[in-house]
């Protein structure tokens, strides 16, 4: 019998190119995050603006623009947030991304960040994590932006082993 946590991390393989490893989580599990698991979707914010900010800060810092769609409801959602937010993963995340969150609502918002990478039809899930290339705009981790969106079904290192595989 295949282990759950085996075949979930085979499901979100990284790319065969990735040579940057992530930092030692020391959280073994989700239960082991740090409570309340932060809220990172700002329900009023300009998606279109921030996302605009955040490449040129990308741009500028020489590093991949990752977009994180999703919303507060979403379990996934804080959890991902949680793991970029341990202590040794912020460094990691700061160093090798510009990281903009942009609220989806219940899907009912925002739509036209995923329609601006090619992602035309609803999200199949939250978090849909784009990974860009800021110098040309385009989506790095094309048919693999919902690999997270059950990311309870994880660790905490498997996370961070997902974020580093799109390092730049």
């Amino acid at each position: 019998m295949i282990r759950p946590l085996l075949l979930a991390a085979a499901l979100i393989a990284v790319p065969a190119d990735a040579q940057t490893a992530a930092p030692h989580v020391r959280a073994a599990s989700f239960e082991q995050l740090g409570k309340p698991l932060p809220l990172p979707y700002d329900t009023a914010a300009d998606a279109d603006a921030q996302v605009a900010a955040a490449r040129a800060r990308a741009l500028r810092g020489h590093k991949r623009l990752l977009i994180d769609l999703g919303g507060n409801w979403c379990l996934d959602c804080r959890l991902l947030a949680g793991v970029m937010d341990l202590p040794e993963m912020k460094p990691f995340v700061r160093r090798h991304f510009e990281v903009v969150t942009v609220d989806v609502g219940r899907f009912d918002k925002n739509a036209q960040i995923p329609a601006r990478y090619g992602i035309a039809a609803r999200l199949k899930g939250v978090p849909a994590v784009l990974i860009v290339d800021p110098k040309t705009n385009r989506l790095v981790n094309a048919g693999r932006e919902t690999a997270l969106s059950d990311a309870r079904s994880l660790t905490p290192q498997a996370l961070a082993d997902w974020l580093a595989g799109w390092a730049a």
